[in-house]
């Protein structure tokens, strides 16, 4: 089930394997854990005579496991949906070589009888076409779906690369400039 949130993530729920739902993190849930990590950081006390900053460990390293926990979720969810899709398109194959061979079997029954030759030939193309068009549909209509995710999670992934980088290079802008070595 899927629910608009007002920054624009689409929030989605899960099984977690205990017969309940949970809800996979959004966008904007990652980017804020990343941004209380950012702050951390920049509200970090200075180490005397030094750039190195000194920040909680067990207040980050609570960040950075929350932060770790929740992005396998999207990609089991990847994972999930790709291996529904082939099986998806197992189904919708085996349907269709279940509606191709009873077209042949209809076929072949009709074959039989002399009278009606050409119209047996005739009605076993149409349904051979249409098993083969309902396939072909089926089967574009899941890659275009599985796609789609894929999209979104590249989307995600971009999104927290990009965050990341940008804590990177606040940890180089952060820090002061070296004080002249002394005598010169």
């Amino acid at each position: 089930m899927d629910t608009e949130h007002p920054d624009g993530d689409m929030s989605e729920y899960s099984e977690d394997g205990q017969g309940g739902t949970q809800k996979v993190p959004t966008v904007g849930e990652l980017q804020e854990l990343i941004d209380e990590m950012i702050v951390a950081v920049e509200e970090a006390k200075t180490v005397p005579l030094s750039g190195n900053v000194m920040i909680e460990r067990e207040e980050m390293l609570r960040m950075l496991t929350t932060l770790r926990d929740r992005l396998p979720e999207e990609m089991k969810a990847a994972r999930w949906m790709i291996r529904e899709r082939e099986a998806f398109v197992a189904r919708t194959n085996e349907r269709a070589r279940s509606i191709v061979d009873r077209a042949k079997r209809r076929a072949d029954e009709l074959v039989s009888e002399s009278h009606i030759i050409a119209e047996a030939v005739e009605e076993a193309n149409t349904l051979v076409r249409r098993a083969e068009g309902e396939a072909r549909k089926i089967r574009l209509e899941n890659e275009d779906f599985a796609h789609q995710r894929l999209e979104y999670l590249e989307s995600l992934f971009g999104k927290l690369i990009a965050q990341v980088q940008s804590a990177k290079a606040e940890f180089h802008r952060a820090r002061p400039p070296e004080p002249p070595a002394p005598g010169t």
